[in-house]
């Protein structure tokens, strides 16, 4: 692996990981009873996942024309798949991450509450003391927590199906497009600009199926309605099925670009 793949794989496990922590701000809000609060953190989460998002596009297409003038195009899908296993790994790693998540969460709530600066929450973890809370926060997942993962899941399979074709489709969206433009290099921009229409299909599906279901619940659990142990659950399985989303993702590649460069013919 060269220095421009590391890079690529690097900020798309990043992306994928911050992607997967920011479930761990509803388990917090809940648990805080601060919504609101937790909504801002996972939205300042999601902006930032989603603003790395827009700079792997630019590198993702470098890398292409770095491979055709080199004379190693044939070789792109291999580095596309192995950009698609690092998604997977940080979902993975993400899901493994979730009680610590949210303990971190609960105490930056805590501490935004107190100081209501955002520049100060961020500087705060940079001190011994920060450190420090980071430090305590690490913790594993029990395994009493997995054995309870066969009870009531809280959500049925049809929106856990929903968001894993949803993850699958915006983690192969940008990709996809990229590699058809390569097989098909006579309108290889046009390929690559249908990645925006893929991404929106995904974003629609999420915020019209997955979203309301999580809030109608997070709603619930601070009511009482629900209890907490099973909205933990939830956010677990949903954690998973965007795992099984990334990848049913690199099954996905090779399918989507050719249907992408077809597309770009007729566009």
């Amino acid at each position: 692996m060269d220095r421009q793949l590391f890079i690529i794989c690097l900020l798309t496990f990043g992306i994928n990981l911050i992607g997967t922590l920011a479930y761990s701000a509803r388990i917090a809000g809940v648990r805080t009873r601060r919504i609101a609060m937790s909504f801002a953190l996972f939205n300042i989460l999601v902006l930032v996942s989603r603003t790395s998002n827009s700079f792997l596009g630019p590198f993702l297409a470098k890398r292409i024309e770095t491979r055709i003038s080199g004379g190693g195009g044939e070789a792109l899908y291999a580095d596309f798949q192995l950009v698609l296993l690092s998604a997977t790994l940080a979902v993975a790693l993400g899901i493994g991450l979730v009680p610590s998540g949210q303990r971190l969460f609960a105490k930056a709530i805590g501490y935004f509450q107190q100081h209501r600066s955002t520049a100060k929450m961020v500087m705060k973890t940079a001190t011994p003391t920060g450190l420090k809370a980071v430090r305590d926060a690490l913790h594993p997942p029990s395994l009493s927590h997995l054995k309870n993962l066969k009870l009531d899941k809280g959500v049925g399979w049809g929106v856990l199906l929903a968001n894993c074709l949803a993850q699958a489709l915006i983690t192969v969206g940008v990709v996809a497009s990229l590699y058809a433009g390569y097989l098909n290099p006579e309108f290889r921009v046009t390929a690559s600009q249908l990645s925006a229409v893929i991404n929106g299909l995904a974003t629609i599906l999420l915020f019209a199926l997955i979203d309301p279901q999580l809030s109608v619940m997070t709603d619930d659990a601070v009511e009482g309605r629900v209890s907490e142990a099973l909205f933990r659950r939830t956010i677990v399985w949903i954690s998973v099925s965007r795992l099984a989303g990334t990848m049913l993702a690199q099954a996905l590649l090779l399918p989507s670009a050719r249907v992408i460069a077809w597309i770009a013919n007729y566009v």
